[in-house]
């Protein structure tokens, strides 16, 4: 198993992305500590876990707040012994489908804060206990959809993923003497997230695969597998960098 005997911790794991990267970690090996805001959520994809044989602990944390975020990691450290591998999935409360210059001062920033605030928190939170530790470890970022392109009206979105980035660069030219990892999985849209009964959804599911070489996009399963796989020391090499799922819509 790739991820056998890690500590994981997803931020936001009750979520569809979370909780799709959680139940891989799982399958591969790792004990997951999910946290979120809503314990049912939560539950339910522990519940998926625990079903298949896998470990996994479950904590309420607001990834936006410092105090919790750090008790949290404490927590797991103290409980595991230390933490691995660090992932944030949390929603970014993003408003999209409007023009920049018509939408309102707190859309647009509402997803930058957010982005920057949780990804400053869990990363650092991670990073403390990862060069403690001396064992070094992975932080995995999830986003970035590559140049803004012309119709599709993402607000603040585009710009919290570039500021994802800038921190990423950032902090794993710090960090890799540590050991430490820091890499962005990028997949230029999921089309299962789009919610059932969503307004525009097949032509929104239809705007992303057209985009692909592949006459496909990616899955969560597909983000959940990347995810493992950049997380094990099969990919030990591997940092500073994007992993473009992107079936070929997102050019490098």
């Amino acid at each position: 198993m790739l991820l056998e005997n890690k500590n994981a911790v997803i931020y936001g794991g009750g979520g569809a992305v979370g909780g799709a990267v959680a139940r891989a970690f799982a399958r591969e090996g790792a004990r997951v500590f999910l946290t979120g805001r809503s314990r049912t959520s939560l539950d339910r994809v522990a519940d998926d876990i625990r079903a298949a044989g896998g470990t996994v602990d479950v904590a309420e944390v607001d990834a936006l707040d410092e105090r919790a975020v750090n008790e949290h990691a404490d927590a797991m450290v103290a409980a595991a012994g230390g933490v691995d591998v660090s992932f944030n999935a949390i929603t970014h409360g993003d408003v999209q489908g409007t023009p920049m210059h018509e939408m309102s001062l707190g859309d647009f920033e509402r997803p930058v804060v957010t982005a920057v605030r949780t990804t400053f928190l869990t990363w650092t939170a991670a990073a403390r206990h990862m060069v403690r530790q001396g064992t070094g470890g992975v932080i995995l970022a999830f986003g970035g959809s590559g140049h803004p392109l012309p119709g599709y009206h993402l607000g603040g979105l585009q710009v919290a993923f570039e500021a994802i980035e800038s921190m990423r660069r950032q902090l794993s030219s710090e960090l890799g003497r540590h050991g430490v990892r820091v890499v962005t999985i990028r997949t230029g849209g999921v089309p299962d997230s789009i919610p059932e009964g969503f307004e525009g959804r097949e032509a929104i599911e239809k705007g992303i695969t057209d985009l692909t070489m592949l006459g496909r996009a990616a899955t969560f399963s597909d983000v959940g597998d990347v995810a493992a796989f950049v997380a094990s020391d099969r990919a030990r090499s591997m940092t500073a960098a994007t992993v473009n799922i992107s079936c070929g819509a997102l050019i490098d």
